[in-house]
C-alpha cells in the first residue's frame, strides 16, 4: 500500500482518472436490470482508492462541478425559459414537499438516535446531500451561546456525521431516481424521454444524427421529353402549384441549355426536376419517361441553416413572406425545409407567425440558397470548434454569480459556484439560441464537459471523504450510517409519491429530473440524463434545483434550532 500512496502522493491526478476508468468499468456491470452507471461507480471507486490516502485540491471539484451544471444550463436554457410560467407551479411545489420532509426526517431520526445537533446538522448535509448546510449548521452553532469547547464539539460533529452519510446520501438519490421510479410507474426514462420530446415537437418528425426518411420531401428526377409534350419550363413549373418544383438543368442533345421560364422544351431533351416529392412525380405525366446517369446532369444540392435577423420579417406570417420574395423573383429553386424557435422544431404552415431569432432550413442550388439567405438574415457556418470566449465569459460569470451572498435574519442566502454557473449556462444558452452566429458549443463538447465535469466532481468526493468517512464509521458504529439511509429515502419516497400522485406527474423521464433537481442530486441527475438520452429531464431540473439550493441550504438553522 505505500507504493501506492507514493504514487498518489506525487501524482494525485492519477488516483482522479484510475478512478474514472475502473468507475465506468464497473458501472457497465449488469445485475440483472440493474447498473451502477459511470458517475455511481467512480463514486464507489474513488472511496476504495482513498484508503490508500490521496491528497487533491478541491478547486479541482468546484473547477469539474462548474463545467458539468454549465453545460446543463447551456444546453437547456432555451426550453427552460420557455417553459417558464404557470406550468412551472409543479416543480415548486415538488421542491418544498422535499425540503420539508427531509426536516421532518432528520429530526424525529436525531431524536430517535440521540443525535446531539451537531450529529444531526450532519445527517441533514451528508443524507441530503446538501455541503452548504454544514456551513449554516456551523454558523447556527456558534450563536447558540455555549462553551467554546462545546462549540467546536458539536461543530466537529457536523463534519462527522456529514462524512459518514454523503456516500449514500448519493447512491440512494441515483437509486431512487433511475431504479425505483420507472419501475414504480411502469415504463422507462428513455421512453418517456422520447414522448415528451415528440410532443415538445408538436407533431413535427424530427430525426437523431444518423436517420433520415426512407421517401424524403424534397428529392431529384431526370426526365427525357417525350414527343408531343414540348411544354415551356414556366408551364412545368405552376402546373403542380401545391407543391413546388424547379427545372434546373437542360440536356439538349450534347449541349446544355439555359434555363428560363420561356425556354420550349423539345423531343428527346433530358431534364433534371428538383423539388417537393409529389410534384416531382406528377410532372412525369407532363414530360415523359425517367432516366438515369446522363452524363453533365449532376448538381449539388445544399441545406443551409439561417437565423432570421432582419427585423421588418419579425411577426409576419410566413405565407406573407412566400408571396412577398415569389414576387420579387427570389424564391425559385429555394425550398423550405425546416423552421425551428429555441431548438423547437415549429410546424410549417401560411399562418405561422415567424419572428426573429427564428432558424429556417433552406434546401436548393448553393447560388440560390445564398440569395434568399442573405434577403432574410444570416448563414450559420457550423463549427466543430468552441467559442472558448463565450464559454469561458459564461463560466466566469456564473463563478461571479455565486458569490453573492445575502443574510435573510442572519441565515447567509447564496447560490454557490453550481448554482451560478447553472444560472449563467441557462442564461448564455438562451441568447446563443437567439443570436446563432456566435458562441459555437459542439454538441460533442456539451456532452464531454457533462460527462467529465460531473465524473471527476463525485470522484473528487469520494477520494477527499472515502477515508474519513471510513474511519468515522469504524468509531461511532452504523448507527449514523443507518439514519443517513432513512434521511436519503425517506423523502424521496414521499416527495415521488406526491409527485405521482397529487401533482400528477405522468411522465417519468419529467418527474426522474424535478426529482433529483429537489434533492440537488447532480449525480443522480447525470444518470438520468444519460437514461433519458436527451435533454427533456433538465427543464424541470433546473427549477427544483434552482430552489433547492436554498431551501435545503435554510435546513441547517432549522436543524440546530429543533433537534
Amino acid at each position: 500500500m505505500e507504493w501506492l500512496h507514493d504514487i498518489f502522493t506525487r501524482s494525485p491526478e492519477i488516483a482522479l482518472f484510475l478512478s474514472l476508468a475502473l468507475g465506468y468499468t464497473i458501472g457497465k456491470v449488469g445485475f440483472g436490470r440493474f447498473q451502477l452507471g459511470g458517475v455511481a461507480g467512480s463514486l464507489l471507486v474513488a472511496v476504495i482508492v482513498s484508503q490508500a490516502g490521496v491528497e487533491i485540491d478541491s478547486g479541482a471539484k468546484t473547477v469539474l462541478f462548474a463545467l458539468f451544471i454549465y453545460a446543463v444550463g447551456f444546453e437547456s436554457g432555451p426550453q427552460f425559459f420557455g417553459a417558464l410560467g404557470k406550468q412551472s407551479v409543479k416543480e415548486i411545489v415538488l421542491a418544498f414537499v422535499l425540503a420539508a420532509t427531509g426536516l421532518a426526517t432528520v429530526i424525529v431520526m436525531a431524536r430517535l438516535c440521540g443525535f446531539d445537533k451537531g450529529l444531526a446538522a450532519g445527517l441533514a448535509a451528508g443524507g441530503l446531500t446538501q455541503s452548504a448546510i454544514i456551513g449554516t449548521a456551523g454558523d447556527a452553532i456558534a450563536k447558540l451561546g455555549l462553551a467554546a469547547e462545546e462549540v467546536q464539539r458539536l461543530q466537529g460533529n457536523v463534519a462527522v456525521g456529514y462524512a459518514v452519510t454523503y456516500i449514500f446520501g448519493t447512491f440512494g438519490a441515483i437509486i431512487v431516481c433511475v431504479n425505483i421510479l420507472p419501475r414504480f410507474m411502469g415504463r422507462s426514462i428513455r421512453d418517456d424521454a422520447i414522448k415528451a420530446e415528440a410532443e415538445l415537437q408538436t407533431g413535427v418528425q424530427v430525426f437523431g444524427p444518423d436517420q433520415q426518411a426512407a421517401a424524403p420531401d424534397l428529392v431529384g428526377r431526370l426526365y427525357q421529353v417525350s414527343a408531343g409534350r414540348q411544354h415551356a419550363v414556366a408551364q412545368i413549373e405552376h402546373a403542380t402549384p401545391g407543391a413546388a418544383i424547379t427545372i434546373e438543368r437542360v440536356k439538349r442533345g450534347e449541349q446544355f441549355i439555359e434555363v428560363a421560364p420561356q425556354l420550349l422544351l423539345e423531343a428527346d431533351d433530358v431534364v433534371l426536376v428538383v423539388g417537393r416529392r409529389e410534384g416531382v412525380v406528377a410532372s412525369a405525366g407532363l414530360l415523359g419517361k425517367e432516366v438515369y446517369d446522363v452524363d453533365g446532369m449532376e448538381l449539388i444540392i445544399q441545406r443551409r441553416d439561417v437565423v432570421v435577423t432582419r427585423k421588418d420579417l419579425g411577426g409576419r406570417a410566413l405565407g406573407e413572406i412566400r408571396r412577398n420574395m415569389a414576387t420579387a423573383g427570389l424564391r425559385r429553386g429555394v425550398y423550405l425545409e425546416q423552421i425551428s424557435r429555441m431548438g423547437q422544431v415549429l410546424p410549417i404552415g401560411p399562418d405561422l407567425v415567424v419572428q426573429v431569432g427564428d432558424t429556417v432550413t433552406l434546401h436548393g442550388v448553393e447560388r440560390d440558397v445564398q440569395r434568399v439567405a442573405s434577403a432574410v438574415g444570416e448563414v450559420i457556418v457550423q463549427s466543430a470548434k468552441t467559442d472558448f470566449v463565450y464559454l469561458g465569459a459564461g463560466v466566469l460569470v456564473g463563478l461571479l454569480i455565486g458569490l453573492v451572498s445575502l443574510r435573510l435574519g442572519g441565515i447567509p442566502l447564496t447560490l454557490g459556484s453550481g448554482g451560478g454557473a447553472l444560472l449563467s449556462g441557462l442564461l448564455f444558452g438562451w441568447y446563443r439560441a437567439r443570436r446563432q452566429t456566435f458562441g459555437d458549443f459542439p454538441i460533442g463538447a456539451v456532452q464531454l464537459l457533462k460527462e467529465l465535469g460531473l465524473a471527476g466532481f463525485v470522484a473528487v468526493v469520494g477520494l477527499q471523504s472515502g477515508l474519513q468517512a471510513v474511519t468515522t464509521m469504524r468509531e461511532h458504529g452504523l448507527a449514523i450510517f443507518g439514519a443517513g439511509v432513512v434521511v436519503t429515502i425517506v423523502p424521496l419516497l414521499l416527495t415521488m409519491l406526491v409527485g405521482r400522485y397529487v401533482l400528477r406527474y405522468d411522465n417519468v423521464a419529467i418527474l426522474a429530473g424535478a426529482l433529483s433537481g429537489t434533492r440537488s442530486a447532480n449525480p443522480a441527475f447525470g444518470e438520468v440524463l444519460d437514461k433519458a438520452g436527451n435533454p427533456v429531464p433538465t427543464v424541470p431540473f433546473a427549477i427544483t434545483y434552482a430552489l433547492a439550493n436554498v431551501l435545503l441550504t435554510l435546513l441547517g438553522p432549522l436543524v440546530v434550532a429543533l433537534a
